[in-house]
């Protein structure tokens, strides 16, 4: 009996003490303060983005980069993680150049070797790691490139700034304490954004003429792509498939003037310019194409153009101006002035001195059409 109740009562103390263990040993799900805690930080690059994800640790009165301990020296025992916690990465939608050696598009973990002033900065394509512990660096390392570090402001906190940003390049400057790690980052902006473009076009936009001559003209303004861009303007303007989403415009019809003259496709102009003609109905759009076709210097088609549209509306002050302009780069002054001076007469007060100022210039033979 008593053997009974003492395997009974071990029985039970084993229950608990395996309960007790159990739910020790359970993970819970609260929300905790970190004392590095995790940031994203995002940049766009032309269309290419940039995304740092890193923990963030704190000075908290310690000499970081003099501390082997937390910043280890030369590379021994391993490469620093720059941050905390989880390898710091780095992700390139597109492939980019860092210090001017190509990094294909990807998600890289970053590490820095200090030595000295000098840094050596390691993007591995093996990024899911914890710290740098289980780095190899003859495998795992996709590029090395050596930067000088810079003094800057003091950061209590470990952080990524992105700076001195232009169309195709930027800094990513690390920093922490009174030191800064800088590279820079930089794009091929005319192949990445020709390569968007041609994947953007085959989903959703394909359906919204804006889509096409948007392309188009920024194509056209760096001066890149413009035989394909061409095909993208007339897209815009006649449609997809059997014409679907066709919109005749004159601003996808001011697009394609543009790019027929750059690519000296002058045969088709005048298909171009008849087809304006017929779908104006304000004067500001007979004004505007008047003078993009005086822009591409063709004054002969512009004189032409405003004479047709001034029968319409013959109080448009601005087409009278564009007249006066295409007879100007003509040749014929006389009637330059004459024209500008029928803009002067109708102009709202506040357009009036420039006028005054474009007639003065056309009979010192000193006019100028503006750029840009």
């Amino acid at each position: 009996m008593t053997n009974y109740f003492m395997t009974k009562k071990n029985f039970y103390l084993v229950m608990a003490l395996f309960i007790s263990m159990t739910s020790f040993g359970q993970f819970h799900t609260l929300n905790f303060p970190k004392a590095s805690p995790k940031v994203v930080e995002s940049q766009k690059l032309g269309v290419t983005k940039i995304t740092i994800n890193y923990s963030s640790p704190s000075l908290r009165g310690r000499d970081v980069w003099s501390n082997p301990n937390i910043i280890p020296q030369k590379g021994k025992p391993f490469p620093w993680r720059a941050g905390a916690d989880m390898a710091t990465t780095i992700n390139f939608t597109t492939d980019v150049t860092i210090e001017g050696k190509l990094l294909k598009a990807g998600t890289y973990a970053f590490y820095v070797i200090p030595e000295n002033d000098m840094y050596t900065l390691l993007f591995a394509h093996n990024y899911n790691q914890w710290g740098s512990y289980y780095l190899n660096i003859d495998e795992d390392v996709s590029l090395k490139v050596m930067v000088k570090s810079i003094a800057c402001e003091k950061s209590e906190q470990l952080d990524f700034e992105f700076l001195n940003r232009t169309e195709n390049g930027l800094m990513i400057g690390l920093e922490w304490g009174e030191k800064r790690i800088p590279f820079k980052v930089e794009v091929d902006l005319n192949k990445t954004v020709v390569e968007s473009f041609r994947s953007e076009l085959r989903g959703i936009n394909t359906y919204h003429w804006q889509a096409w001559n948007d392309a188009a003209r920024w194509c056209l303004n760096h001066n890149t792509n413009l035989e394909e861009a061409l095909v993208w303007v007339n897209h815009s303007i006649n449609g997809g498939y059997g014409g679907f989403a066709a919109h005749k415009d004159i601003r996808n019809l001011v697009t394609k003037i543009n790019l027929l003259v750059k690519l000296n496709k002058v045969e088709d102009l005048d298909e171009t310019i008849n087809d304006a003609s017929e779908i104006i109905k304000q004067d500001w759009e007979a004004s505007y194409f008047a003078q993009v076709l005086n822009v591409n210097k063709l004054y002969g088609r512009a004189l032409d153009f405003s004479n047709m549209h001034l029968k319409d509306f013959s109080k448009t002050w601005s087409i009278h101006l564009n007249k006066g302009v295409s007879h100007y780069f003509l040749g014929n002054q006389k009637e330059a002035i004459k024209a500008a001076e029928k803009s002067l007469s109708l102009a709202p007060d506040v357009r009036k001195n420039r006028i005054k100022q474009i007639i003065s210039e056309f009979k010192s033979k000193s006019y100028k059409i503006p750029v840009g």
